[in-house]
């Protein structure tokens, strides 16, 4: 068991260092492989879209455990999840390993696949560059980049530094999960929660009503927020100490 343990590569800044990388190419490399899509099948044919994250992978038994949000699962009822990795045509399924009764993410597990897994940085800086993997309306995976727009504090701070709340890159349905990883290492600082919307009619007949994201305003669940949510849910093995 120690030894299936050990291949869990989960890994956390605060424990070691991570080193810099020399390109942008290398980055996006680096990040691109822990980035899945997610598919719900629901009974009567109710079908979702979202983007995950695999944050822990047992090489041994080829079992992968990947970060999304919440609300993609809601309402939780009897549905078949599944995997889509790029660039391979089958589809693995998945079962919920937990769900936080606190924050908006859910941890998933599959078997059959061993991706590389994500490492957490748990704090960053306003303004730090920033890439976000996803796959925006379910459809191909979106490299986004953009800058940490916001911190989160407690009420009436205004810190530099800390967990991310917020980055200023637009993404759309079906990007909730996708990480957002830190450009200069590649580390994970959250991943997408949600973001704003404007409304903005276009001229008619007919008329019609489109949904534009606000620049600045997606909102992230930090990487705080992530390791205490396998915390609480006894499943800090996932984290290398």
């Amino acid at each position: 068991m120690k030894r299936a343990l050990a291949a869990l590569a989960l890994a956390s800044s605060a424990c070691a260092s991570s080193p810099g990388f020399s390109s942008r190419d290398e980055v996006i490399r680096l990040i691109l492989p822990s980035t899945v899509q997610l598919r719900s099948e629901r009974e009567g044919g109710g079908r979702r879209a979202a983007s995950g994250v695999v944050v822990a992978a047992d090489a041994e038994t080829r079992r992968a455990w990947i970060l999304t949000t919440r609300h993609f699962l809601e309402p939780i009822a009897k549905q078949d999840i599944f995997v889509i990795i790029p660039g391979r045509k089958d589809r693995v399924r998945a079962k919920v390993a937990s769900l936080s009764s606190d924050s908006d993410l859910a941890l998933l597990e599959a078997e059959g696949i061993s991706l590389p897994p994500a490492r957490l940085k748990e704090t960053a800086k306003l303004g730090d560059d920033v890439w976000i993997v996803a796959f925006p309306w379910g459809r191909r995976m979106t490299v986004v980049g953009g800058v940490v727009s916001q911190i989160g504090s407690e009420a009436g701070e205004a810190p530099l530094e800390g967990p991310a709340r917020m980055v200023d890159a637009s993404v759309s349905y079906g990007a909730s999960g996708g990480g957002v990883f830190d450009a200069a290492t590649g580390a994970l600082i959250g991943v997408v929660e949600s973001h704003r919307t404007a409304r903005v009619t276009t001229p008619g007949p007919p008329e019609q009503v489109l949904e534009i994201p606000v620049p600045g305003e997606t909102t992230l669940i930090s990487s705080e927020s992530i390791r205490r949510f396998l915390e609480r849910s006894g499943l800090q093995w996932l984290i290398r100490q």
